[in-house]
């Protein structure tokens, strides 16, 4: 029999934990005033995933308003047709976090 020490490898790039699906309508803005709805479908304390009918770009800068808590800022990182998904600039606390998501 073989023994080894392990030490997990640690990975880079992956999505933080605590992410949970919800349903919410909030607002995107870009650039000042271009305005247009959107919905949120994933919501971690550090991003969103947004479905949108305005096409988005990564690495642009938007300000997401969400119910109860107004304008957050965020940097789109990935983008596809309908769908992006964004970093807040400064991560949600964790009791707006939990009251968005019992929204649901």
């Amino acid at each position: 029999m073989f023994a080894a020490e392990f030490e997990p490898a640690q990975i880079v790039g992956r999505r933080l934990p605590h992410r949970s699906p919800v349903s919410l309508n909030a607002r995107l803005a870009r650039g000042g005033l271009n305005r247009t709805l959107c919905k949120v479908t994933d919501l971690s304390m550090h991003g969103a995933r947004l479905q949108s009918y305005s096409t988005m770009r990564k690495g642009e800068k938007i300000l997401l308003t969400l119910p109860l808590l107004g304008q957050v800022s965020a940097t789109v990182m990935w983008a596809t047709d309908f769908e992006a998904g964004c970093q807040f600039h400064m991560p949600l606390d964790y009791d707006a976090y939990e009251q968005l998501t019992a929204l649901v």
